[in-house]
């Protein structure tokens, strides 16, 4: 390894980059004072960091900002957003002027960056994300061999936050060597100081004990960061961690290192006292109104079509299992399909994809907020990310999931072993709210197939549309009732039984479709005739088409679910109808509604209400 030395550094980069700091620092504290509100003090510890990685490490072409040739910057520390402003406009992306309209309504320069800003690839703001997305790029850009590197920027108090620790031995464990992360210890948190205050040689410790090469530096000391960022880059086989020691506000003597100033602004009389200190900004002309949004965004690349579902109708496959044999034949066309699952890979089956093709699969282990924001960042890159766990597992990555949306991610989610129809395992193992959760993350698609042909176009069109698109499994085995030429639209559902004489409509999905299937024959045989839908896209939902099935069958809705009746397809058709206008006259809604406990799965799908039993039962007293 080869260790660059400060007096290695040539003293026209470190004049250039102690003046690029000195401007961003200044240029962010006069925007946040223009906005009258932001955080400057966050700003000021972090400036000589973001200005040495911007002006004399990064490779960064500012006409093409979101370049898969450039090296990435994130931004974990994302209240710092007027600092990441600065070094772009600085770098020549937008004009200076542009910073004066941060956090204006009409500007692209929101108080915490999203990928609206050129050069931007992920949200920011929910602190401890920023290393995970930067591990998905850094493995997008080892796949293609390009070069990349990755800086990320973390402050100190997220290094509280138990998902900076799932990424950092996530990066380490997959030799990221790409990965250079900036850690600003300014000691000071939004309330309090910090946990270690300043005590650097525990943040050495602890990155060291994960296998990063770590580095204590004067943050503020412009030949030292730069010396860093050097050796960073010649470091081989591991990423780096540069921990820098800064001071919160630092260059104005009554911001220093003083309590109760985070997200505070300046009075333009404390603005003109602190330039006066920090040395005088350019003139910054009025901003001609002229707005840099990013156009367009990223959209899945294309591919082609694979071949069509093989399964027999008839044939048994759980869903789950349909999943896994559907991104391995959905990978042989589709060079940049990539999937994670954490350390539940035999039991969603994607381990059929990862032993088929292995440099595509990542296991992401027991960390589950990690893994989806890994998934952030190989979306940024382009890539066409599947990641895997038991759905009721993924509600402690929601936040992640929430800032995907934000992040205007493709990120493509798959939850098994949904519903009391698992089983034994018992209510721990049961995601009884995972529909709730996704229908309300703006713009997702909700899908919930019944059969392994469903599992498998769902998969396909996944890969294809933008957004966030959850999929849900189940465990147990089901007869394949589709046919291979079925095809499965988005918004859509599907009429799997109906006649002229139909006096209802049952609307189930996954397992209760089997159930409403059963109630369907039960009550044929007793002379009544119901309509069956499966509403295998839960989100979006076509309301008017809905409507009129609706009342066809006489105005009469029974829906059954899997799942709270919170939240989930019951709950999401109503709604669907009422937008519509096309209320049913009568609706029956059948849910989960007590706690569950372990069992046989027709045991508790009969107990907690849900069998073609209630269902038949339900048809019949709304006649």
């Amino acid at each position: 390894m080869t260790v660059t030395t400060q007096q290695d550094v040539k003293p026209e980069s470190v004049a250039e980059v102690k003046e690029k700091a000195r401007l961003l620092g200044d240029y962010s504290m006069m925007a946040t004072t223009a906005a009258g509100s932001g955080h400057p003090t966050s700003c000021l510890s972090a400036a000589a960091l973001v200005a040495g990685v911007f002006f004399h490490a990064m490779k960064f072409d500012p006409k093409d900002p979101n370049s898969t040739k450039n090296d990435r910057f994130v931004l974990s520390k994302g209240h710092a957003a007027p600092l990441l402003y600065a070094a772009l406009a600085e770098a020549g992306v937008f004009p200076i002027s542009r910073l004066m309209t941060l956090r204006q309504f009409s500007s692209e320069l929101e108080g915490h960056p999203t990928p609206r800003v050129p050069g931007v690839d992920a949200a920011a703001g929910s602190l401890g994300q920023g290393l995970s997305v930067a591990a998905g790029l850094a493995i997008s850009a080892k796949k293609d061999n390009s070069g990349t590197r990755v800086y990320v920027l973390l402050g100190d108090g997220e290094l509280a936050e138990g998902q900076v620790w799932e990424a950092a031995a996530f990066t380490s464990f997959y030799n990221l060597d790409n990965v250079t992360l900036l850690a600003d210890i300014n000691a000071l948190g939004q309330s309090d100081r910090t946990m270690y205050q300043h005590d650097m040689d525990i943040y050495r410790r602890k990155f060291e004990s994960e296998g990063w090469d770590a580095q204590v530096i004067d943050g503020h000391d412009v030949p030292a960061v730069l010396a860093a960022l050097d050796r960073a880059r010649a470091t081989k086989g591991k990423p780096q961690a540069i921990i820098a020691r800064t001071i919160k506000g630092h260059g104005v003597s009554f911001l220093a290192d003083k309590d109760h100033w985070h997200g505070k602004t300046l009075s333009k009389d404390q603005l003109k006292q602190a330039l006066a200190e920090m040395g005088p900004a350019p003139e910054i002309p009025p901003d001609p109104g002229v707005s840099y949004e990013r156009h367009p965004l990223p959209v899945p690349p294309g591919f082609p079509d694979p071949e069509p579902p093989a399964y027999a109708i008839g044939a048994e496959m759980a869903t789950r299992e349909a999943y896994g044999y559907a991104l391995k034949k959905l990978a042989a066309v589709n060079p940049n399909l990539m999937a994670l699952s954490g350390d539940v890979k035999n039991s969603t089956y994607s381990e059929i994809f990862g032993d088929a093709y292995p440099d595509r699969f990542f296991q992401a282990y027991i960390a589950e907020q990690n893994m989806v924001s890994v998934g952030v960042g190989l979306a940024a890159r382009g890539e066409v990310p599947f990641v895997d766990t038991f759905a009721c597992f993924l509600s402690r990555a929601y936040d992640q999931v929430r800032m995907a949306s934000i992040s205007r991610s493709n990120l493509n989610i798959c939850g098994s072993h949904c519903g009391v129809s698992i089983g034994q395992d018992g209510p721990s193992q049961m995601a009884l709210e995972d529909m709730a959760m996704f229908r309300a993350i703006h713009g997702a698609a909700v899908l919930y197939p019944a059969d392994a042909v469903c599992t498998e176009r769902l998969v396909e069109s996944m890969a294809r549309r933008p957004g966030i698109c959850y999929l849900r499994t189940s465990r147990p085995k089901t007869a394949v009732i589709y046919s291979a030429t079925e095809k499965f639209a988005i918004p859509g559902f599907k009429v799997v039984r109906q006649s002229d004489k139909d006096q209802a409509v049952v609307i189930g999905a996954g397992i209760t479709l089997y159930e409403a299937l059963k109630a369907y024959d039960q009550l044929k045989a007793a002379g009544v005739t119901v309509r069956v839908i499966d509403l295998y896209c839960v989100k979006p939902i076509d309301g008017a088409a809905l409507g009129a099935e609706v009342k066809a069958a006489g105005g009469v809705m029974i829906a059954v679910e899997d799942h709270y009746p919170e939240g989930g397809l019951g709950e999401a058709a109503i709604t669907a109808l009422v937008t519509e206008g096309t209320m049913p006259r009568k609706v029956k809604h059948l849910a989960v509604t007590g706690m569950p406990h372990s069992g046989e799965p027709d045991e508790l799908i009969e107990a907690f209400g849900i069998s073609a039993r209630h269902i038949v039962e339900a048809v019949r007293a709304s006649l």
